[in-house]
């Protein structure tokens, strides 16, 4: 029902861009061909409202997490992609979910907000010596961040995600705010 949505939204000539992420680097073009929806599998840098966005899903970039570059690079690999493609599917997601629940059980505090551990705060900290962004907008961590950088002017958000806090960013007169559906108690960490 989702796909089908999805599709008659994109039918109807709302554009609708997908970022991938940690759990979608095999989705290969069937958004593109079967729903219609731009794919993207790295960040991309816009202009919108007059402000300069840098927009993404964030995982992989930044400093550390060494564990999870590595996979993603075999993830990636054709020769890889082409022998799971021959696994049981009992097997095969039976060994997607233990991959998950390594990432989780090696980052037990990743549901909280510390800046001063923060990857993607050093990444857009980083990249901001060398290239002027106001907003770098990431879903990666799943919780609801807005945070100011260094420079004191650009921004960091993270979108949230839908199944807990119901959050989600929305950008009026040049501004992004992160905002709750439905929810009352919503915390928005930064």
């Amino acid at each position: 029902r989702l796909f089908g949505k999805l599709a008659e939204l994109s039918d109807g000539g709302l554009p609708i861009y997908f970022f991938t992420g940690n759990h979608d680097m095999w989705i290969f073009d069937y958004f593109e061909k079967e729903l219609g929806i731009e794919t993207y599998r790295s960040p991309i840098t816009r202009t919108i409202q007059g402000k300069k966005l840098y927009i993404g899903h964030g995982d992989g970039l930044g400093p550390g997490d060494r564990g999870y570059k590595f996979i993603k690079k075999v993830f990636a690999n054709k020769v890889c992609q082409w022998l799971f493609e021959r696994l049981h599917p009992n097997f095969g997601i039976s060994l997607a979910n233990f991959w998950s629940k390594q990432s989780r059980y090696a980052n037990p505090s990743f549901d909280r907000f510390h800046k001063d551990t923060e990857w993607l705060v050093d990444y857009a900290n980083d990249y901001l010596k060398h290239t002027a962004i106001d907003f770098f907008i990431f879903g990666h961590r799943h919780i609801p961040i807005d945070h100011k950088l260094d420079n004191g002017i650009s921004r960091y958000i993270n979108t949230g995600e839908w199944l807990h806090s119901q959050s989600y960013a929305i950008m009026e007169d040049g501004q992004i705010k992160v905002v709750f559906y439905k929810r009352e108690d919503g915390e928005v960490f930064g």
